[in-house]
């Protein structure tokens, strides 16, 4: 498997947007609009790859100097539990401890939260509705 910072509308961006779409938009009957999309493009967008198919991906936005947010994490729904989103989370944290990140933030739906504390992050907030299901603010010092 490999990971890789992905650029904004290159052919693996058109599979990013597809794969979120997928597992985290059509399930809850939301798509995703032009506007939105273009926002990405100063994000730093990250995926897993075996050969030229997209695995999993996620997105890290800047909130404050020293805070990332990680924003859009998606595994295919069969390889999920199989060790790609704790490589997203490690490439992640890693590419935000470079360029100087201190805390890495995110929207974690209630349904991840086990996932997310296996991997250090703890809940920073009261449950919360986002998009139609409950969510919580989740962070690490990195």
């Amino acid at each position: 498997m490999a990971l890789k910072i992905i650029d904004h509308g290159s052919k693996e961006y058109r599979q990013m947007v597809k794969l979120r779409d997928d597992i985290l938009r059509k399930p809850l009957g939301l798509g995703f609009d032009a506007l939105e999309l273009e926002e990405e493009k100063d994000n730093m967008l990250i995926g897993a790859f075996e050969d030229d198919e997209m695995l999993g991906c996620c997105m890290l936005v800047e909130e404050k100097s020293d805070t990332v947010r990680l924003r859009q994490m998606a595994v295919l729904n069969d390889l999920q539990g199989k060790g790609i989103g704790r490589a997203l989370m490690n490439f992640a944290e890693n590419l935000a401890r470079d360029r100087g990140y201190k805390i890495l933030s995110m929207h974690a739906r209630k349904n991840s939260v086990g996932f997310y504390e296996k991997m250090g992050y703890q809940i920073t907030s009261d449950e919360f509705t986002e998009i139609t299901i409950p969510h919580y603010v989740m962070e690490k010092q990195l």
